[in-house]
């Protein structure tokens, strides 16, 4: 990927091996028009999918990736699945994969969760989950974690461009989930008006940190509040693109 082609992707900063490559897709670039303007990467919204087509073969082009990378049919559920060259040629219904095959790349797309990015160490498996608070309290983390099947100690997480703590206005429903599962997480959620503001970002590092995670990086930025680079469902009422974040090992 040469250097002008970088300013349409974010860099994880993170000190994962040399062999682990990972990206997040900017709005820059690409053939959408608004509102999904214009590297939207995501066919399930009402943008034309001859667009959406042409977006993911230029991601392919950019990246340099030997294979089309591994999408997913998204669900907010709990599900992980083994990515392999087999099992390309139609979206499986899953919120996370992983893979020890190098040259596979993991996707997620996103526009307000948070795509995480996982590998160990020594950089013989990556994984990507898609973490939504509906996913995150349905435990897509801890399985994640268990599919990876590497010591805890050993796995770096980065946590990608999601709708910030000041912007994510939820119902007392959903506070109430996770207070139930985990007392500890009513930190993450401050009183806003007759609702409640929620920290997704520390909602997903506190079941990392439960899994024995603790090498955790990003979860700095606000989907919401970057809409030069980032699409987002709230701040655009649900008609926007979809950021993707890939990663994986040569």
């Amino acid at each position: 990927m040469n250097s002008k082609n970088m300013s349409h992707y974010l860099k994880p900063n993170w000190p994962a091996a040399k062999n682990v490559h990972s990206f997040t897709t900017l709005r820059h670039n690409g053939y959408s028009k608004a509102p999904f303007a214009a590297f939207n990467l995501g066919f399930n919204t009402e943008d034309d999918p001859a667009h959406v087509a042409k977006n993911r073969a230029l991601l392919q082009s950019e990246l340099n990736l030997k294979h089309e990378p591994f999408w997913l049919e998204q669900k907010h559920s709990n599900l992980v699945v083994l990515a392999t060259s087999e099992n390309l040629s139609k979206p499986i219904c899953a919120d996370a994969a992983f893979t020890t095959k190098p040259n596979l790349a993991c996707v997620i797309l996103t526009a307000d969760c948070i795509p995480i990015l996982l590998c160990d160490k020594e950089a013989t498996i990556v994984a990507a989950a898609h973490a939504g608070w509906r996913g995150i309290a349905s435990g897509i983390i801890e399985n994640t974690i268990a599919s990876m099947q590497v010591a805890s100690s050993k796995i770096l997480a980065w946590l990608g461009p999601a709708i910030g703590p000041e912007k994510f206005v939820v119902n007392s429903d959903m506070r109430e989930q996770f207070v139930k599962q985990n007392p500890n997480a009513a930190c993450a959620f401050k009183e806003y008006q007759d609702r409640w503001l929620a920290d997704i970002y520390t909602l997903a590092k506190q079941r990392l940190t439960a899994c024995g995670v603790t090498a955790i990086y990003g979860g700095n930025r606000c989907t919401y509040s970057e809409p030069e680079l980032f699409f987002s469902y709230r701040r655009d009422q649900g008609k926007t693109g979809r950021n993707a974040s890939l990663i994986w090992l040569t």
